[in-house]
């Protein structure tokens, strides 16, 4: 007997499936895996071991939390996104899903978050989780956002705490070693976030955002772009200088930070509008690389040592 499916049924399921997806959507995924993967790395390269379960129960927490805090983003900048073509199209302001839905799922996955991370894992790992969702949702989006050109710089703290919450997700503390990774994604936020609102200027001016670009101008932003490239290069070589990597990262962070410094000089000295924009995008998108490349590289230098001492151990 063949099974006939209705057309209406269909059409149901096809619109269930888009509402699940625009709730995905809702927690900026692509963010978030940023945020999870240098989470996940100061998890396996702190002392001592985790019980696997454990470990990716924590990893699930943290990128549960930082989709709620992407979500409660979303709905208080929901009349930006509106009239910004790069956001535009989110769940809320294209009409998807309401901002009290919004509310609502954001508000329960960061309790839940939170929650979960302090029974299973250890309460320190918890309410630096806390604090960061805080800091991004109160402190950035609420507050600093929209108020002073410096919002990207401050609010950058929440986007680099994912290293240290990871580390204390594995040890129940945190280190100078964790710190440096944090301080990494620190510096690295305003030179990323900044080339972008080169090519973005007046999506930010249609939407009143003070961004460095259309407040201070873009020679000033040049120049700080710069200066945070340099800070974050000198500083990407640290886990070599402090011995938490080997001599393989210490090349590629020397390397890699040669690039990202030469971008953001080339961005400097660009004087041409098309030419800074093009130059503006790679260095947009070097730099993605170049984070992720570092710890990847410190992630992978360190299951390599270790499996090295397990198997002269055993």
């Amino acid at each position: 007997m063949s099974i006939i499916k209705h057309p209406i049924n269909a059409e149901i399921n096809n619109k269930e499936a888009a509402y699940t997806d625009d709730y995905i959507i809702l927690l900026k995924p692509r963010v978030i895996s940023l945020v999870v993967f240098t989470a996940f790395v100061g998890l396996v390269i702190a002392p001592g071991h985790m019980n696997p379960v454990l470990a990716i129960l924590a990893i699930l927490c943290i990128a549960v939390g930082g989709g709620a805090a992407g979500a409660l983003n979303m709905c208080y900048d929901a009349d930006i996104d509106a009239v910004m073509k790069r956001t535009c199209s989110r769940p809320i302001p294209a009409g998807l899903i309401t901002r009290d839905q919004g509310l609502i799922f954001g508000f329960v996955l960061s309790f839940l978050s939170v929650l979960v991370m302090g029974v299973f894992i250890n309460w320190f790992s918890a309410a630096l989780l806390s604090f960061t969702i805080f800091f991004y949702v109160i402190v950035y989006t609420i507050w600093l956002k929209r108020l002073t050109p410096q919002n990207i710089v401050i609010g950058g703290v929440a986007g680099a705490f994912p290293p240290m919450i990871g580390w204390a997700a594995a040890t129940g503390s945190i280190s100078f070693k964790s710190m440096i990774l944090s301080l990494l994604v620190f510096l690295w936020t305003p030179s990323h976030f900044w080339a972008l609102s080169l090519f973005s200027i007046t999506d930010y001016e249609r939407a009143r955002i003070p961004m460095m670009p259309n407040v201070r101008g873009e020679k000033s932003t040049k120049n700080q772009i710069l200066s945070y490239a340099i800070a974050t290069a000198l500083v990407g070589m640290l886990p070599y200088a402090v011995g938490l990597s080997r001599l393989v990262y210490g090349f590629f962070s020397f390397i890699g930070g040669l690039i990202f410094v030469t971008y953001s000089w080339q961005l400097r000295c660009a004087t041409d509008r098309e030419k800074m924009v093009g130059i503006a995008k790679k260095l947009f998108f070097f730099s993605v690389f170049y984070l992720t490349m570092l710890f990847s590289v410190l992630l992978i230098e360190t299951l390599i040592m270790r499996a090295w001492d397990w198997g002269i151990k055993y």
